[in-house]
């Protein structure tokens, strides 16, 4: 087995709490009774014989919603779909062109309620063939991916902290090379390495 998949198996089996996008914002009080959409993303890991890879898509600069933001492939879990791994499996290729065939499903992250009221379910998958990554013009500006390492590396991330509606608002970045990593795709990854590190 390759030695980030054991690592990630292991991580997997680990207990887990839900993370949110006010974890580093605890002054920040939340209406009770809220009602969170559901969404889906897939943590995309890609096997290469030299190191696994994540991929990532960055969002095309038009869009409304996040626009120019790196992220995973996914995004709201459809009355037709299969539940969220069906959602992310869905997003995936139509974002990416990601075969469904090709993404063993490992299992899921603990569900990520986002500022936007996504309740967002990260499905960890394995991706073992090659595949030639199709962004999907409408959403997506580019896919690209990065050492799987660099995220499992609880030392390379930061907090760090914007405006948003009137008030500071702290998160979490893993910056890599020329992308800015942050936010809920940042706090499910620096949720993912914790578990990684025990």
């Amino acid at each position: 087995m390759h030695d980030a998949e054991s690592r990630l198996r292991e991580a997997l089996a680990r207990p887990a709490r839900p993370s949110s996008d006010f974890d580093l914002n605890p002054g920040i009080t939340l209406p009770p009774g809220r009602s969170l959409r559901p969404a889906a993303v897939l943590v995309p890991v890609w096997l290469h014989p030299d190191g696994a890879r994540l991929i990532l898509t960055k969002r095309s600069s038009h869009l409304k919603h996040h626009p120019g933001q790196i992220a995973f492939p996914g995004g709201k879990v459809d009355a037709g779909d299969d539940g969220a791994i069906g959602a992310a499996l869905r997003e995936s290729r139509e974002e990416v062109g990601l075969p469904p065939a090709l993404v063993e499903i490992a299992g899921t992250l603990p569900d990520h309620e986002t500022v936007t009221g996504f309740s967002v379910t990260p499905i960890l998958g394995f991706i073992r063939d090659s595949f030639t990554p199709i962004p999907e013009a409408g959403e997506v500006e580019e896919v690209f991916t990065l050492p799987l390492s660099h995220v499992l590396t609880p030392g390379n991330y930061a907090i760090e902290r914007r405006r948003w509606r009137n008030e500071w608002r702290r998160y979490y970045a893993v910056p890599y090379g020329p992308y800015y990593i942050w936010g809920a795709t940042a706090r499910i990854l620096r949720s993912l390495a914790d578990r990684v590190q025990g």
